[in-house]
C-alpha cells in the first residue's frame, strides 16, 4: 500500500481499510481476501497480537503488498486504542476515510463496496452498519445489546443512532481526527458506541445501513462479560453526564428537523 499524499491529495474521497487485530489468525485471512476482492487498500492493525496471529499477518502483507500494510502496536491496547493509532496512520498518508471493519469474519465484507460508494455520496457522514443477524448470534448478546441502544438513544436525545455498537462504519477523517485530539475516548469495548455519539454531539451526521451479521467465524471472542460490562456500564454514565450539558443544543437540534 502507497501512502495516498502526493498525486491523490486532491482527492476528495480517499478510503482505507482499517481492521484492528488481536489474535485471530484463524479469520483474518478470509477478511483480507474479502477485503482485496474490494479493490480498496488495507491497513491491519496488530494489536498486540501473540505470534500465531503475527505471524499470519506477516504473511498477509508479504502476499499482498502493497494493497496490504500493516502497523504493529508492542502491547494490547483494545479496539479502540488500535482504531485510534489506525485512523492516526491513514491520516499520515494521506487518506480522506476509514472503513472500520471488524478482523473475526462477523461483518460482510461484500458489502464494502455498499458502505464506500455512500460515504463517496455522503462525504462528511458516518455510515453506520445496522447489523441484521442470522440463528449464528448467542440471544444473551443480542438482548444485552438493547440496554447500550436505549442508553445512546437518552445520551443523544434521539433515536437516529440505531445500533452503536456495530464495528462496520465509515468515518470521514478530519472530523474523527479532531476529536481524538481533543477529547478522551474509551481505547476498549466501550469504543465503538463513544467515538459515534461524541461525533453526533459535534453535528457529524450519521446515516444507518442494514449489513448482515453472524457470530464469529473462528469461535474467538474478546468481550469479557465482567470487564466491558462495567467499562460500558462507565462510559454511558460519563456521556449522560456530557448529555446534560449539551441537551438545549440537542434538544434544538432535534426540533429543527431530521438528522441525515
Amino acid at each position: 500500500m502507497h501512502d495516498a499524499a502526493g498525486s491523490t491529495a486532491a482527492a476528495a474521497f480517499v478510503p482505507l481499510v482499517v481492521i484492528p487485530v488481536y489474535d485471530h489468525a484463524g479469520a483474518i485471512g478470509a477478511v483480507v481476501q474479502g477485503v482485496r476482492a474490494s479493490g480498496a487498500p488495507c491497513l491491519l492493525v496488530d494489536d498486540g497480537s501473540h505470534a500465531p496471529c503475527a505471524q499470519v499477518l506477516d504473511a498477509l502483507v508479504q502476499a499482498h503488498a502493497p494493497a496490504v500494510a500493516l502497523l504493529r502496536l508492542p502491547d494490547n491496547q483494545g479496539k479502540g486504542g488500535a482504531m485510534l493509532a489506525g485512523f492516526a496512520e491513514a491520516a499520515r498518508r494521506g487518506y480522506t476515510h476509514v472503513l472500520q471493519i471488524d478482523a473475526d469474519g462477523q461483518h460482510d465484507t461484500a458489502d464494502i463496496p455498499r458502505f464506500l460508494a455512500l460515504s463517496r455520496q455522503h462525504p462528511q457522514t458516518v455510515i453506520c452498519g445496522t447489523p441484521a443477524y442470522d440463528a449464528s448470534v448467542p440471544k444473551a448478546r443480542l438482548y444485552g445489546r438493547y440496554a447500550t441502544h436505549i442508553w445512546v438513544w437518552i445520551n443523544t436525545l434521539s433515536l437516529h443512532l440505531r445500533d452503536s455498537m456495530c464495528g462496520f462504519r465509515v468515518y470521514p477523517l478530519p472530523p474523527v481526527t479532531r476529536l481524538a485530539a481533543e477529547e478522551t475516548i474509551g481505547r476498549r469495548m466501550d469504543f465503538d458506541s463513544e467515538i459515534l455519539v461524541r461525533l453526533f454531539w459535534r453535528g457529524v451526521a450519521v446515516i444507518n445501513l442494514p449489513t448482515r451479521v453472524t457470530y464469529p467465524s473462528d469461535g474467538v471472542s474478546h468481550f469479557d462479560v465482567w470487564r466491558d460490562n462495567v467499562r460500558i456500564s462507565c462510559m454511558h454514565t460519563r456521556l449522560f453526564f456530557g448529555m446534560l450539558r449539551r441537551a438545549p443544543r440537542l434538544l434544538w437540534r432535534r426540533a429543527s428537523g431530521p438528522r441525515a
